[in-house]
């Protein structure tokens, strides 16, 4: 079966100044997870990010999702902008992609930030994408958009809006869901990192979502504490630090790229 060519991958270029890599999470796409925050990052940087398989106008892969495959089709956007070196930001799924980068391609990469990520799946997270897959996978669109409502939004978040706008926001979800959502799902329960972290030598910035019900606080700090380099920021949030604390979230990039 064919993956798609590099010329197939929706891709993203925006702003001036130093290069900027976006790899964004499952289920998602570069408008989708960093749109909300994109004018602030493109204001000093040049920013390249691709849509995956399946998400954006990038077109469904017909077999698994590799994580070698998504880290160097963002390298070679990264070449087809003229983007020498860059840091890397990765959210959610996208950490491991940026992980994986970073040791296949050393050489180009000036500092990493990994928000609301993981480097393997623990069984409690395996057990919330297996339902999202299955979910996804039997066509039961609504009841997954009440499901993800459920286990992306932190508590307060989810405790301002009534249950007939959760309904509302879950039947508008349903019908936005990427028709890659499965494949890249899939990819989070596969994907292990771990054997990278050790060898990641630049300058790194894991933001911690405290209140996230999908990926534990403990399995984004397990990752922070495996990366020599890493420093820790938190986020009392849920899953979605674009919905929840989008001017946070760029501030906390933004401040830790200018001094890396």
């Amino acid at each position: 079966m064919i993956k798609p060519s590099l010329a197939a991958f929706t891709r993203t270029r925006r702003g001036t100044g130093p290069g900027l890599l976006l790899a964004h999470g499952a289920g998602g796409g570069i408008e989708a997870n960093y749109g909300p925050i994109m004018e602030g990052l493109t204001a000093r940087h040049t920013v390249v990010g691709v849509d995956y398989p399946g998400a954006g106008a990038t077109p469904k892969a017909q077999e698994p999702l590799d994580i070698d495959e998504l880290a160097d089709q963002l390298v070679a956007a990264a070449d087809a902008e003229g983007l020498g070196t860059f840091a890397v930001s990765g959210y959610s799924l996208g950490g491991p992609v940026a992980i994986r980068l970073a040791t296949r391609h050393p050489e180009r990469v000036s500092s990493l930030v990994l928000s609301a990520t993981f480097s393997h799946a623990d069984t409690r997270t395996d057990l919330a994408v297996s339902l999202w897959q299955h979910l996804f996978e039997t066509g039961q669109h609504t009841v997954l958009a009440q499901y993800l409502n459920l286990m992306a939004l932190g508590e307060p978040a989810l405790n301002a809006l009534t249950p007939a706008q959760v309904r509302a926001a879950a039947e508008q979800l349903a019908t936005a869901l990427p028709s890659g959502t499965g494949e890249q799902v899939d990819l989070v329960r596969r994907v292990d990192v771990r054997g990278d972290l050790a060898d990641i030598a630049v300058p790194t910035l894991v933001v911690v979502t405290t209140a996230d019900p999908l990926i534990s606080p403990a399995l984004q700090r397990e990752l922070a504490a495996a990366i020599p380099t890493a420093e820790i920021a938190e986020l009392p949030i849920g899953h979605l630090p674009f919905v929840e604390a989008p001017q946070e979230w760029l501030k906390l990039i933004s401040d830790f790229l200018a001094r890396a």
